[in-house]
């Protein structure tokens, strides 16, 4: 696989996502995990949901794309009513590196993640046609997607220490999130959820790590990312002081729990 260009064309979302919330609000057994989040985004937009750990931002995040169920308030994405619709939202974002829901294995090489990801991906949303074109054929698709989504997450196999062999215990940092992110392009998502994209990375990777989310955006796919520093321009949803911030909207919300994901309700 050759070396990587900010975006591809191939791992363009079919039109995006529009993302907004109003009044969103998840209350658990500890208590409020976030309330009162409103906020707007367009199709393609990068959202930056911003907070210390514990705040909850990754329960937000995994509640607007379909992976929990808000109790308060509502969502919509792409037209879609959270929480009513999670399952409807779930089938066109993808998660990226999410501790606890979508983890990497360090046991398994980069290519065999690939791999692993091309044949779920054949199963999920292939049609029966498409499962009885020649074998050759439908290697080269999963080759050419898995091409086009390290190129727009901006991992080079070819930079790594044994290429696509290299156990992902080997990466670093920056390297296991972009494969992360290069796992869910392949689906080719019309919003892309992304945990903990600057968490031990040092500020040129930050940099680099934030130029390719606003890469997969202007190409086309809404971005959703929980960091504890927001990039200069993103739409900021910020938690765990009291406040919550956006570039149109300031509301409040409080403190929660990210282990409220095994405690809070699902579809």
């Amino acid at each position: 696989m050759g070396r990587h260009t900010d975006a591809h064309p191939d791992t363009a979302a079919p039109g995006g996502a529009g993302v907004s919330a109003d009044g969103y609000g998840l209350k658990g057994p500890r208590g409020w995990v976030f309330r009162n989040v409103t906020f707007e985004a367009p199709p393609g937009g990068l959202v930056a949901i911003e907070g210390p750990s514990g705040s909850g931002r990754t329960c937000l995040l995994l509640a607007l794309t379909g992976r929990m169920r808000a109790t308060e308030g509502h969502a919509e994405v792409a037209g879609h009513r959270l929480p009513k619709a999670l399952t409807a939202v779930r089938r066109f974002s993808g998660l990226g590196p999410v501790a606890g829901v979508a983890e990497l294995d360090p046991s398994l090489t980069v290519g065999e993640h690939l791999r692993e990801r091309a044949l779920l991906q054949r199963r999920f949303d292939g049609s029966p046609r498409a499962l009885l074109r020649p074998r050759r054929e439908r290697a080269a698709e999963d080759r050419a997607r898995a091409e086009a989504a390290l190129a727009a997450a901006g991992l080079d196999l070819e930079t790594l220490p044994k290429g696509p062999r290299t156990y992902v215990r080997d990466l670093e940092r920056l390297e296991a999130l972009r494969l992360g992110v290069a796992l869910a392009l392949i689906g080719r998502p019309r919003v892309l959820a992304v945990d903990d994209a600057d968490h031990k990375l040092s500020a040129e990777d930050r940099v680099a790590a934030w130029a390719a989310l606003r890469s997969i955006a202007a190409a086309g796919t809404t971005v959703l990312a929980v960091c504890a520093e927001a990039p200069e321009g993103a739409i900021t949803v910020r938690t765990g002081d009291g406040r919550t911030t956006t570039s149109n909207e300031t509301t409040e919300t409080e403190e929660g729990s990210a282990h409220a994901f095994a405690e809070a309700g699902r579809d």
